[in-house]
């Protein structure tokens, strides 16, 4: 079921994932009827990649839009897409969120986030660097990234996804 509100897009699937949904981002693709999945991607209906969830955060980052939100409420998959909305007018949720999201593509693409790549992901001026430090900190309280290596300065850190 899809559902259009002004402010969002809701997508609902039925069944609960087959992963965490703090994994959307990064898991390699699972299907529920392997049969069905292998005839959609021979007939180019889906791709085999699974990397439908990484282009959407990818384009969410592009166009500065609040980070998607993937629910599990019941029996079923619950994704959210946001409207614009600038980054004071987010909640620290959605900023904690869009943290992590940021960290895990940045994890997926080889990277690591930094200071310096979440003031690009929220467009955050040079000099208003305290204000991504801070959105980092809540991220690590919130137990969803951690440092990437202790032992350098505070302008050389860098930052992955918990589980990485």
């Amino acid at each position: 079921m899809v559902e259009i509100y002004t402010d969002r897009i809701e997508i609902t699937n039925p069944g609960k994932p087959l992963i965490d949904v703090l994994r959307f981002i990064d898991h390699p693709p699972r299907s529920r009827n392997e049969d069905i999945a292998a005839f959609m991607r021979r007939i180019k209906v889906c791709e085999e990649r699974g990397s439908g969830i990484d282009k959407v955060i990818h384009a969410v980052e592009l166009f500065q839009l609040p980070p998607p939100d993937f629910k599990v409420s019941g029996d079923n998959t619950i994704s959210i897409l946001y409207a614009y909305k600038s980054l004071s007018a987010m909640s620290r949720e959605e900023r904690v969120r869009a943290c992590y999201q940021h960290a895990v593509l940045q994890y997926v693409s080889n990277e690591r986030m930094t200071n310096a790549s979440l003031r690009e992901r929220f467009n955050i001026a040079d000099q208003n660097y305290p204000m991504a430090s801070k959105i980092i900190n809540e991220t690590i309280k919130s137990g969803l990234i951690k440092l990437f290596d202790p032992a350098v300065s505070n302008k050389q850190r860098s930052y992955v996804p918990i589980w990485a």
